[in-house]
């Protein structure tokens, strides 16, 4: 069996899609061999994740975005010839795909048909289009949790029989982190903290959160500090403006992943009111580093802390305040949440995922 992964997520600015290809392209190259999973457009070996640059340099970066750029706009034949060698291609961004192996792709979120508005219009136009040209005669879909799937299958009109349920895993290095003196040192950090992690950006709902923080009682405030760590998204001007102007709030800006661990064990609580996700990389690895969780009660949250947090209303100041209230307040409540995080978390492997995804793929090619 071989397998081409359109990669091209690799090659922009980005986070959870980036995540997820970087770490599930590793696993499938370890259980499968690097020579039966190639990457789209002519990747090789992959460097270091890291979420705000390309892993092609700029030359590279230019040159593959460029040949993206061209098939997508112009099919050519010509591209089922010259294209990858290959039994599955596996998409991401590419429209226009070679014909002859067989097509299949992975569903991370409808956040373009549920929440249009918390995305540009250009964004919400391309998704469709993929949706239209990939999602609907693919011989196979990845959803990466059973909501994702659901969504999909009843706004899409998707064969229920080709979409199959695969969640996304957490690196080790979070199962195994634990606080560290000098990474707090290192950000200024000399305090207690709440923790959230994520691109800014309207559907993380951090507004909500910064009210509810600012409401909490004087006491809580003598204690702890919310800490805030990610790069600027869409329509964050606002929300930054707030991060950097409010007291008791430290913003950290864009993180290197490996310090990402460590920064999350030392959390007291981690605190997500996405307005919706797919499945939500940041919980799921707060989980993993044995920190208690506050999260919605909307998407995919339910299903994947399976229990395992303090789920809230992301529309109700009043729940997320308490939430915060009950744990910030309770260290018996926070070691119970984090105990029960962190069996739930042992769920989401990548060699899980990579495994499962290889029994995907076998079922599409029939071999199954």
């Amino acid at each position: 069996m071989r397998i081409t992964i359109d990669a091209v997520p690799l090659l922009v600015r980005s986070a959870g899609v980036k995540n997820y290809l970087f770490y599930w392209i590793s696993q499938l190259r370890r259980l499968l061999g690097e020579e039966r999973v190639s990457l789209f457009p002519y990747l090789g070996r992959l460097p270091g994740l890291d979420h705000e640059v390309s892993i092609a340099g700029p030359l590279g970066t230019l040159a593959r975005q460029g040949l993206l750029y061209a098939l997508n706009h112009v099919p050519n034949h010509a591209w089922d010839w010259i294209g990858p060698r290959t039994d599955i291609f596996h998409t991401a961004k590419l429209v226009n795909p070679p014909r002859r192996p067989l097509l299949t792709a992975t569903l991370h979120d409808m956040t373009c048909w549920l929440l249009p508005e918390f995305h540009q219009p250009a964004n919400v136009a391309a998704e469709r289009r993929f949706a239209e040209r990939i999602w609907k005669r693919a011989a196979g879909l990845i959803a990466v949790s059973e909501n994702s799937r659901r969504d999909a299958i009843r706004i899409l009109g998707l064969n229920p029989d080709i979409v199959h349920v695969v969640y996304h895993g957490v690196p080790q290095a979070f199962f195994d982190a634990t606080a560290s003196v000098d990474l707090c040192r290192k950000y200024g950090l000399s305090r207690p903290y709440a923790l959230n992690l994520g691109t800014i950006e309207p559907r993380k709902n951090l507004d909500l959160l910064l009210d509810c923080w600012r409401d909490l009682p004087a006491s809580l405030h003598e204690q702890f500090d919310l800490v805030v760590a990610g790069p600027e998204g869409w329509q964050s001007a606002k929300t930054m403006a707030r991060l950097r102007h409010s007291p008791g709030v430290r913003y950290l800006g864009y993180l290197p992943e490996p310090d990402l661990p460590a920064l999350t064990a030392a959390a007291s609580v981690f605190v997500y009111p996405s307005l919706y996700e797919g499945f939500g990389f940041p919980v799921a690895q707060a989980m993993a580093a044995g920190v208690p969780v506050i999260t919605s009660n909307l998407s995919s949250l339910p299903e994947i802390t399976g229990g395992a947090a303090a789920l809230v209303d992301p529309h109700s100041p009043a729940e997320l305040r308490d939430a915060l209230c009950r744990l910030l307040t309770s260290p018996a409540t926070r070691a119970q949440l984090a105990q029960v995080g962190r069996l739930q978390a042992q769920r989401f492997r990548w060699e899980t995922c990579a495994r499962q995804s290889i029994e995907f793929f076998e079922k599409v090619l029939g071999r199954t």
